[in-house]
């Protein structure tokens, strides 16, 4: 991995949608951490109303399929540092960690994240919302392989190989 030379964006991102998750989407997130034998997630979050709803919704369908939410984190769209969001998120310990919200928020988080935990991003699932490869591109694909997700109708996606990956056939069949 290329190191990052700061864990800050130079500027916020221009295509900071704000999006709840579908069903469809929820549900292949679902899925996808099934595939991996995933027991315990953590959920990680923009405080806008539709990243909390999505957080909300993840968290629900995944209780519901029998799995564990360790933890649910926020963290803002701006902010000085996200240090302590990105070590609070780190420290959960899941098996896997489920990430959404909006680009600039996301990509601040995970930068930090980056730079300062053990966190991993083929440890991790994300939402369409961060599936935008303008969204992918703030934090670097080089920096990102392994992050899997899905679009809003449910098809996942992959970094792999520093390239954005779709549609990805799974194990599930989506």
């Amino acid at each position: 991995m290329d190191p990052l030379t700061s864990p800050l964006l130079k500027r916020p991102a221009s295509h900071d949608a704000d999006l709840t998750a579908t069903d469809a989407e929820v549900a292949a997130l679902v899925r996808l951490a099934r595939a991996r034998r995933a027991q315990s997630i953590a959920v990680g979050s923009g405080r806008t109303p539709h990243a909390l709803a999505t957080a909300t919704l993840i968290g629900s369908a995944w209780e519901r399929a029998g799995g564990t939410v360790l933890a649910t984190i926020t963290w803002p769209e701006t902010a000085a540092s996200w240090l302590r969001h990105a070590s609070r998120f780190a420290d959960a310990g899941p098996d896997l960690w489920v990430m959404t919200g909006p680009a600039t928020g996301w990509a601040q988080m995970t930068r930090r994240l980056l730079w300062s935990t053990p966190w991993r991003p083929e440890r991790t699932l994300a939402t369409a919302a961060i599936g935008d490869p303008r969204t992918l591109a703030l934090v670097g694909l080089v920096n990102l392989n392994g992050l899997t997700g899905t679009t809003a109708h449910g098809t996942a996606w992959r970094v792999e190989d520093d390239a954005f990956q779709y549609p990805v056939h799974t194990e599930e069949g989506s």
